[in-house]
């Protein structure tokens, strides 16, 4: 699961029956740096997110990718990549600090 912005709302044209319903959402995805800049702005890829939440533009979500972004179309078979899961109240982000020993079974990269 990932932080992003909405950004925008995608407008299809024509779109499969499965999708019938669904919001598509331009989403900008949060990344650390941006997390510990508090600024709003984004930093990694933007992408495209099904919805049925309705968040409004400028507003932070959680998105889920991947085979699991499927599942709130269970049992029908629905080509999606990016699910929104859920709406951001707030983020309370606190980086790690440089020298506090890391938790066990993780390496420095």
């Amino acid at each position: 699961m990932r932080l992003g912005i909405v950004r925008g709302h995608v407008v299809l044209n024509k779109a499969v029956p499965e999708l019938a319903g669904t919001r598509l959402l331009l989403v900008d995805p949060l990344t650390a740096a941006s997390l510990a800049a508090a600024d709003g702005q984004g930093g990694g890829t933007p992408l495209v997110v099904a919805d049925h939440l309705a968040p409004h533009v400028g507003q932070t979500i959680a998105f889920v990718e991947g085979r699991e972004a499927a599942n709130p179309y269970w049992p029908a078979r629905a080509p999606v990549d990016a699910y929104c899961s859920l709406l951001v109240d707030r983020v309370d982000f606190r980086p790690p600090a440089q020298d506090a020993p890391l938790p066990r079974g993780q390496v420095s990269r």
